[in-house]
């Protein structure tokens, strides 16, 4: 009954800071706009720095990151004073992933923005900051080669959220040493999570499919 109560709390936690859509807010507060109907209408940081610049681009990096950061911690605080750690070694790092996949939903169906925000991809990377360095480490060295083959930032942000479970899994069972029971239940964790990220981008999809989709720089050509 304690872990089910601390999932909940979490749950909660990274629903109500995920709905705290900094895209939304800073332009709102800057330009007076609702960044959802500008440029490709995604209230997420690519759309922002197109159609508002580098100011409204670094705050909303910086408020998305704080909010995933903050959702985690503090979800794993609380299960930590409750006790609500995995029986063997007392972790609580299961909480993370729940804190996280809700701070994502909370991103994308926010409460306080009538259900319609971004994509994700940053309340995304922030968890897992907190969640598991190592795996956030190996998702950013996946997205900056891809970008940097590609330029589209949506395609890094597809194929990154693809691989999180494969790199959760490898490093859990590899790198940390746990039982590959305890592996495969942090995977299943990260599954909803790199699912709904790729989900939000199917018109990303379909648009890279029919050579549409905005590349990250535009080339010489282009200019």
């Amino acid at each position: 009954m304690i872990r089910l109560a601390a999932v909940i709390i979490a749950a909660v936690i990274g629903y109500l800071f995920g709905s705290i859509n900094s895209s939304i807010f800073v332009v709102r507060l800057i330009k007076g706009q609702d960044i959802r109907t500008m440029g490709s209408n995604n209230a997420g940081l690519t759309n922002t720095l197109r159609c508002c610049g580098g100011l409204c681009a670094l705050l909303t990096l910086i408020g998305d990151l704080s909010k995933g950061i903050i959702a985690v911690w503090l979800s794993r605080l609380l299960a930590d004073s409750m006790n609500a750690g995995l029986s063997g070694d007392g972790s609580t790092k299961y909480i993370g992933y729940v804190a996280g996949l809700f701070a994502i939903i909370g991103h994308v169906f926010p409460l306080y923005f009538g259900f319609k925000g971004g994509k994700g991809v940053l309340v995304g990377v922030a968890s897992f900051l907190m969640i598991d360095p190592k795996v956030f480490l190996v998702l950013l060295v996946v997205f900056i080669i891809v970008i940097l083959l590609s330029n589209y930032v949506s395609l890094s942000s597809i194929i990154a959220a693809s691989c999180c479970p494969f790199a959760t899994f490898i490093l859990s069972y590899f790198a940390e040493g746990n039982t590959i029971g305890r592996s495969a239940f942090y995977t299943l964790l990260t599954l909803p999570m790199s699912a709904l990220v790729v989900w939000m981008h199917r018109s990303n999809i379909e648009r890279l499919k029919n050579g549409t989709e905005h590349k990250f720089r535009k080339s010489k050509e282009a200019e």
